[in-house]
């Protein structure tokens, strides 16, 4: 068994008066996370050199406090997902209530449980007309690679077994699974393993380019790749870590009619848009499509127990049910996991019962003005952009050519960190010389709270554009 290193001999507990036993430091945390910790999505030689950035000790609301005291705005929902907002005893006590009658048992092998049973028909009662079967996963990534694989099984079932091929945007992000990474659209997430799967293709997002330009990109892959390969187009209603990309009013009806014409799936990734995000129940929804195949994760539990999933249609569900012979083999140890799917049963009626999806309409619409009005105060605010509770602040050198600024710079990434300082958590995208501030705090945040993330927002961006040496208006 590992040792403590230590912990007993650097001092008191910060955070934890009843643990006795093992009283940690804010010192003695930093080395065992250096330690002990892989983190992900972060630099290693960083870690090791600086310690964590943060360590945090507890959340409440749209809060989280560090193990110093400080507080800090969840200005992005943690990661896109703590929906309902930190701290909700209710969530707490459905998990424990859900684990002292039965904690865990699997759904293999046909095996099922109540929990499981009734979050599957929950959600086919809110998701889009004509999706209601649902495959449970751990999260957004395993759902995606889900995904995947049921499409080309169904294809495979069907006697068309070469129409494997996926396409999807580039700037998309879709998870880092075997084959959502190779869905995604971002390069910088190739590179890890050596390089993606192949069978896997990218075309032009509608960022920076028409309606007409991104279905002629599509279409221009389908009939060079041959629409017989493929199986699926893969999109997010709003791109999310690419940078928070909201297409046209046009776009999503265009694409639903070139799979059509193509015989292609037509799969919507909503593990950052779904459950209220977009001031819909589903992204999808702001744009009046129905796709074949929806994926989820992330807001089905605001976080507080990992959960995913896919749904698909009715027509998908009933080859599948005739046609797909002998087992299934795919699965997850914790596929329907009977607390997670009482935590979700409680989440999405904490959802409904506070009118949660209604209120991230209400408060992104005001989110929208005030940034507005930060973007006609200073030098450097280009695009400002909303749906519901996800939005985004581009930054530029010169807002009104769309003239970006040198990567070297890391405005962005300097604007993160000044916010940071100022009591804000958000994340930056810098993919292709862009700087983006991406939004998306619980849905539970008021207008007051609204007018205070902005004036820090505010204040951040200005402390940067004073550092380029450049003067507000």
């Amino acid at each position: 068994m590992a040792s403590m290193t230590g912990g007993q001999q650097m001092g008191r507990d910060l955070y934890d008066d009843d643990d006795k036993d093992h009283p940690f430091t804010m010192r003695s945390l930093t080395e065992l996370d250096k330690k002990h910790f892989i983190h992900p999505f972060s630099s290693i030689q960083e870690q090791q050199h600086k310690g964590a950035k943060v360590i945090m000790k507890e959340g409440d609301g749209i809060y989280l406090t560090d193990v110093t005291g400080k507080t800090y705005i969840d200005g992005v929902s943690s990661l896109w997902n703590v929906n309902v907002g930190h701290g909700r005893v209710e969530l707490a006590e459905a998990a424990a209530q859900q684990m002292k009658k039965m904690a865990f048992s699997s759904a293999f092998s046909t095996f099922s449980h109540e929990p499981a049973i009734r979050l599957a028909e929950k959600i086919a009662s809110i998701t889009p007309e004509g999706l209601n079967a649902v495959f449970f996963t751990s999260g957004g990534s395993e759902s995606n690679d889900s995904a995947v694989k049921l499409v080309r099984h169904y294809w495979k079932i069907q006697g068309k077994p070469n129409k494997r091929k996926i396409i999807s945007l580039k700037r998309s992000y879709h998870g880092v699974a075997a084959a959502s990474t190779s869905v995604t659209g971002i390069p910088e997430f190739w590179g890890m393993a050596g390089h993606m799967m192949t069978d896997f293709l990218h075309v032009d997002t509608h960022y920076n380019n028409t309606t007409e330009q991104a279905v002629q990109s599509l279409c221009q892959a389908i009939e060079e790749a041959g629409p017989e390969t493929i199986a699926a187009f893969f999109a997010e209603p709003v791109q999310g870590a690419g940078g928070v990309i909201i297409p046209p009013e046009d776009y999503f009806l265009r694409i639903r009619e070139v799979c059509n014409a193509y015989g292609i799936l037509f799969v919507a990734d909503e593990v950052i848009t779904g459950f209220g995000r977009t001031g819909k129940m589903f992204g999808i929804e702001n744009w009046d499509v129905i796709p074949d195949v929806m994926t989820f994760a992330k807001g089905v539990t605001s976080g507080y127990f990992p959960l995913g999933g896919v749904v698909v249609s009715d027509p998908i569900h009933e080859v599948l049910k005739e046609k797909s012979v002998g087992t299934l083999f795919h699965g997850f140890t914790y596929s329907g996991h009977p607390t997670a799917a009482a935590v979700a049963l409680k989440n999405i009626a904490i959802i409904k019962e506070e009118r949660l999806v209604e209120n991230s309409k209400r408060m992104g619409d005001a989110l929208l003005h005030g940034l507005k009005k930060v973007k006609n105060r200073l030098e450097i605010v280009g695009d400002v952009r909303f749906v519901g509770l996800l939005g985004a602040v581009e930054l530029m050198q010169n807002p009104a050519t769309n003239k970006p600024f040198s990567s070297n710079l890391q405005v962005a990434p300097k604007v993160i960190e000044a916010l940071h300082e100022l009591g804000v958590i958000c994340r930056s995208v810098t993919y292709d010389h862009t700087n983006i501030i991406c939004l998306a705090p619980p849905l539970i945040i008021n207008q007051k709270q609204v007018d205070k993330l902005v004036e820090v927002i505010y204040e951040a961006i200005l402390k940067v554009q004073q550092q380029l040496g450049i003067k507000a208006e």
